[in-house]
C-alpha cells in the first residue's frame, strides 16, 4: 500500500522540519548525467523530498553500470531517464520528474536548466563537466552549481571533500584520481562523493552556510 501524499508530507516535515521541508518541496534541481554520481545524487534528495528533479542523460543502462549505479539488472539496455523515473516514481510517488533524454550541450543548456534553482553536474568525462561548468558560470550567475572532482579508487572516503569554490559554486571529490589513470570506479566511493553532493545540495535549500 503506497502512503496518502499527506502522510509522506506529514512524515517528512516530522524528519526535517515544517519551515526546510517547505523549502525542499519547492525546489527543482537538475542533475545532469545520470550515472554513478547522478542517480545517487537523485535518489537522496528524492528520498528528502524535493519537489522537481529535472533528469538529464542521454545514455542507456549497461550491465556495467549496476555496480555503482541506481539501476536494476531487468533496467539493462532501458535509457537512463526512463528507468531512473520507474525507480524514484517507487521511492517517492509525488515527485514531480521532467525528463530529457539527450546530451546537454551549449546550445540546449539554457532551455533545458531554465527552471532550476540548483545545477547538479555529475558527468562521466572531464570535457563534458567543463563544458557544462563553464557555460552556467558564464551565463547563469544566478543558478548554484554543485559538481564533482575525484572520486576513483580505493583511496580513502575521508579524502572526498566538499569545497565551495565561489558563492554559489561547490564541488566535491577528492579533486586528484581519476578513472582514465586505470584506478577504476569503486561503487562505495562513488556514492560517499554523490552523498556529498547531494547532503550540500539539501544545505543550500535549507539555508545553511558552507
Amino acid at each position: 500500500m503506497i502512503p496518502s501524499e499527506k502522510d509522506m508530507m506529514a512524515a517528512l516535515e516530522q524528519r526535517h522540519g515544517r519551515e526546510i521541508q517547505k523549502k525542499f518541496s519547492t525546489a527543482t534541481v537538475a542533475v545532469c548525467g545520470l550515472g554513478g554520481l547522478g542517480s545517487n545524487v537523485a535518489i537522496a534528495i528524492a528520498r528528502a523530498g524535493i519537489g522537481k528533479l529535472i533528469l538529464i542523460d542521454f545514455d542507456r543502462v549497461d550491465i556495467t553500470n549496476l555496480h555503482r549505479q541506481q539501476y536494476k539488472a531487468c533496467q539493462t539496455g532501458i535509457y537512463k531517464t526512463d528507468a531512473l523515473y520507474e525507480n524514484l516514481k517507487e521511492i517517492a510517488p509525488y515527485i514531480m520528474l521532467e525528463t530529457h533524454t539527450m546530451r546537454i550541450n551549449e546550445g540546449n543548456i539554457g532551455e533545458i536548466l531554465k527552471d532550476a534553482d540548483i545545477i547538479c553536474e555529475a558527468f562521466d568525462d572531464a570535457e563534458s563537466k567543463a563544458m557544462l561548468v563553464n557555460k552556467i558560470l558564464e551565463t547563469m550567475p544566478e543558478k548554484y552549481l554543485v559538481a564533482a572532482s575525484g572520486m576513483a579508487g580505493f583511496d580513502s572516503a575521508d579524502n572526498i571533500k566538499t569545497r565551495r569554490i565561489t558563492d554559489k559554486f561547490f564541488i566535491c571529490g577528492d579533486g586528484i584520481s581519476d578513472v582514465n589513470d586505470g584506478i577504476g570506479l569503486v561503487s562505495s566511493r562513488v556514492m560517499v562523493c554523490a552523498a556529498h553532493q547531494a547532503h550540500v545540495i539539501l544545505r543550500i535549500l535549507a539555508g545553511i552556510e558552507e
